[in-house]
């Protein structure tokens, strides 16, 4: 049965050799607004896991060897088992370079204390080559794709994940067809910000759709065509409503 207060958010996240990246900022940032952060480390070979393991709404857990390049849906499946346990009403899908801005942290409390919808969509903004600049062309338009991060978790659901190798999605079946809600506040990626890493992520989703698709999406080749410089847009916070926190 849907809550109108008090609602318990969980956040759940795969990591794997995070630690010079944004993992610690993350989580930091979660902190502020999450009760509890369930925390999946895919057979991490630096100190990831012990920098998980610092947060004090971290619970953490670690595979042997690495499911990721195998089998992306077997990996979130298991997260996602971590994290039911941990008795949610909502729950966040979230990576180790993604960041909401900072307006999460006064409106989360009207987004998840409601019944009138199960699942709350948000624009991801991919920061290219810098810590400033987002992506604007072809399919790494911000604008136009709207994606489920937040959903509210009913244990009477027999959920069900597909067995689909790469880009499985964030959440099991039927997740998708829970009752939307479209919001404006925005999520920085920054999983591109660092241009050193963008050959080896073209080889591997160029390996991934040969084998899955016989050919390279235009996706994956814009990877290592640089964009315009007018297809850059210089990223500006929202203003937050503080005055939400301070009401309560």
């Amino acid at each position: 049965m849907s809550k109108r207060y008090e609602n318990k958010l969980i956040a759940m996240m795969p990591v794997r050799n995070e630690s010079n990246r944004y993992l610690h900022g993350t989580l930091n940032h979660l902190s502020q607004w999450v009760d509890k952060i369930v925390v999946l480390d895919d057979a991490s070979e630096d100190n990831t896991f012990n920098i998980a393991q610092r947060n004090k709404k971290t619970i953490t857990y670690k595979n042997e060897q690495c499911m990721f390049k195998e089998n992306e849906s077997a990996l979130r499946k298991k997260l996602w088992e971590f994290t039911v346990r941990q008795n949610p009403e909502w729950i966040l899908a979230i990576d180790a370079d993604e960041i909401f801005e900072d307006r999460i942290i006064d409106e989360i409390p009207l987004l998840i204390n409601q019944d009138y919808y199960d699942a709350v969509y948000f624009r991801i903004f991919d920061f290219w080559s810098s810590d400033n600049y987002y992506r604007t062309d072809g399919a790494w338009n911000p604008w136009i794709k709207f994606s489920p991060f937040l959903i509210r978790y009913n244990p009477n659901i027999p959920y069900f994940w597909p067995n689909i190798e790469i880009h499985c999605g964030r959440f099991p079946k039927p997740c998708d067809d829970f009752i939307p809600y479209y919001s404006d506040i925005r999520i920085k990626h920054f999983g591109w910000a660092n241009p050193k890493d963008h050959y080896a992520k073209f080889l591997f989703y160029q390996d991934k759709d040969i084998k899955l698709f016989g050919k390279t999406s235009p996706h994956t080749k814009s990877i290592i065509v640089p964009p315009k410089p007018c297809d850059l847009k210089m990223w500006k916070d929202t203003k937050r409503l503080s005055f939400l926190r301070e009401a309560k």
